[in-house]
């Protein structure tokens, strides 16, 4: 089942959206929000089955064309959303570019902040950003969404809490970072607005490409028309979702709409591409002793997407602009 939300107030409108992501159908009589649905997700979710099989089929009364220029993310808003870094060889590379050593726990223990969720944006949303030497990267992850899940869950325990799939762009500002790490309280004013696919899935929509831990497909990063990268999602991942789910779940339980993120994704050497900047910029300077590619400008178009075997998109596309923001006068 795939899963949308039209730009409608806070929390957006929720639309059922057809398999080949053509056509929808609105489901407000099951559930006016997507976080509405999966509050009461096993009594919802099999309505929400019946109206995506009878989209997929033709049979829906009311479906429309699907735009997915109209949408918000599909959660607008969230209760928590928690960003990992399970992909342990980009934090190497990035360590290695400045000359420093990974900690040997880093293998061990997944690395995860807390990022703000009071307001995700749609997936042709403007990147909005006041100055361009703040150090705009984008960052392309996958990410899953949770329903309940209890404290002290085990990564086995935690496999069946995965009810839905996506992709981000979890845009950073380079170049505010040092400052705020070095403060040794984490990221805020360098984590400015993520955007979302117009679409979730549900895991049975991936067929063999999901294993129910990882997602086996290449990540796609575009930007100005050129691919910058398209690794696996599934090949380096030092800590699959369910250990993510696990590790946050430690101390406390995750509410209901809990969005985890699996970090920027990468692969070893990244021989298939980077899907970041500061990776492509941390290659160069281990290559050449300086970076040569420069971070994004105003006037940017940043693209992502995951395509499956067939070659069809299944999310949808993330496709931004990236424009300077003025702050009110």
């Amino acid at each position: 089942m795939k899963l949308a939300s039209l730009k409608s107030g806070r929390d957006g409108r929720l639309i059922v959206v057809s398999r080949d992501l053509a056509r929808a159908v609105a489901v407000g009589d099951i559930a006016a929000t997507l976080q509405g649905a999966l509050d009461d997700w096993e009594a919802k979710r099999p309505a929400l089955e019946a109206r995506y099989e009878a989209l997929n089929a033709g049979r829906a009364d009311g479906a429309f064309d699907f735009d997915p220029a109209l949408c918000a993310a599909p959660l607008p808003r969230a209760y928590h959303w928690a960003d990992g870094s399970a992909y342990v060889t980009h934090v190497e590379l990035v360590r290695k570019a400045r000359g420093a050593e990974l900690p040997e726990s880093f293998w061990s223990d997944p690395l995860v902040y807390m990022g703000a969720s009071d307001a995700f944006i749609g997936p042709g949303d403007d990147i909005e950003v006041e100055n361009e030497a703040w150090g705009i990267d984008f960052e392309a992850e996958v990410v899953v969404i949770t329903d309940d899940v209890p404290a002290g869950v085990t990564p086995e325990q935690a496999k069946q809490h995965i009810q839905l799939i996506g992709l981000v762009n979890d845009v950073s500002l380079r170049n505010l970072i040092p400052a705020e790490l070095g403060k040794q309280f984490g990221f805020y004013q360098s984590k400015p607005w993520t955007s979302f696919t117009p679409v979730l899935a549900t895991p049975d929509e991936l067929g063999d490409a999901w294993d129910g831990s990882k997602l086996h497909l290449p990540l796609r990063a575009t930007l100005n028309g050129t691919l910058i990268g398209a690794p696996n999602a599934g090949v380096d991942m030092t800590f699959d979702f369910p250990t993510l789910i696990a590790h946050c779940a430690k101390s406390r339980a995750l509410m209901t709409g809990t969005v985890i993120g699996s970090g920027t994704v990468s692969t070893v050497g990244s021989k298939d591409g980077s899907c970041c900047l500061a990776e492509v910029r941390c290659l160069e300077t281990i290559a050449n002793g300086k970076p040569s590619t420069p971070f994004m400008s105003f006037g940017d178009r940043i693209e992502i997407e995951m395509l499956d075997a067939s070659g069809d998109s299944i999310f949808g596309k993330i496709d931004q602009i990236v424009v300077q923001y003025r702050p009110p006068g």
